[in-house]
């Protein structure tokens, strides 16, 4: 397990939300209150993260990605270095409705955002009238901030990872109608029933945000270890 109970502890892991906001199905998630704040129970915490640790560190060793979701301010940029760092795709921005149920199409968009982007690093882009290359240069920031972040992604995630249920209901709508497993940091407010594996915990706060999206990459890390291990081993034989 990457993160200690004093990790969390330290990164107000266990701050929830005022008791008259929350949602009465993560009530046995909750230790209790103090100052009209409900208090997450951090043992909790620990051991599903330590259990999702170890499902996301198996996915990855067998070629599986999990797709990094966050799109409110607090989270957009912990959650484009974490993915980064694992080397897994994100959303950071906004979710555009079917980006999994209507995979193909997006993958239309990633394959034209790649075809721009080669002209751009080509230089092929010089070419263009000026009013074409603006045009051009437009399209590629509005797409990279959409779709930037799962432009090596080729098929379908294995798994996705949630920071604020609440804020993408769509993206955990979609997630369930195709069976893929859902990580989601669930703060007091939330509804748990469609999560996997549910990990207790303030989505708020950036160090709260930033200490579990961590744990999910180093688990991620691990895994691509332990698959490059066994691509070693495959080689010498």
């Amino acid at each position: 397990m990457s993160a200690t109970m004093k990790d969390l502890l330290e990164a107000g892991v266990h701050f929830g939300h005022q008791t008259q906001r929350w949602n009465p199905k993560m009530d046995k998630y909750i230790y209790g209150d103090k100052s009209g704040i409900h208090i997450l129970d951090l043992r909790i915490t620990y051991d599903t993260l330590e259990k999702t640790q170890e499902f996301v560190q198996k996915l990855v060793a067998n070629s599986g990605k999990v797709l990094f979701v966050g799109t409110k301010p607090q989270a957009q940029k912990v959650i484009e270095e974490q993915a980064i760092r694992a080397q897994m795709p994100y959303v950071n921005h906004r979710w555009l409705g079917g980006m999994l149920t209507n995979f193909k199409t997006i993958i239309k968009r990633v394959i034209y955002l790649n075809e721009l982007n080669s002209l751009e690093t080509s230089g092929e882009i010089n070419a263009y009238p000026k009013p074409e290359r603006l045009r051009i240069r437009r399209e590629i920031e509005k797409l990279t901030k959409s779709i930037g972040g799962i432009v090596n992604l080729n098929k379908l995630p294995e798994a996705i990872f949630i920071v604020d249920l609440l804020n993408e209901t769509t993206a955990l709508t979609e997630a369930k109608k195709l069976d893929i497993p859902v990580i989601g940091l669930a703060d007091s407010n939330v509804d748990p029933e469609n999560v996997d594996f549910v990990i207790p915990g303030n989505d708020d706060a950036i160090r709260s945000i930033e200490v579990i999206a961590k744990a999910i990459a180093d688990a991620c890390l691990k895994g691509l270890g332990k698959r490059e291990d066994v691509e070693i081993g495959e080689d010498k034989e």
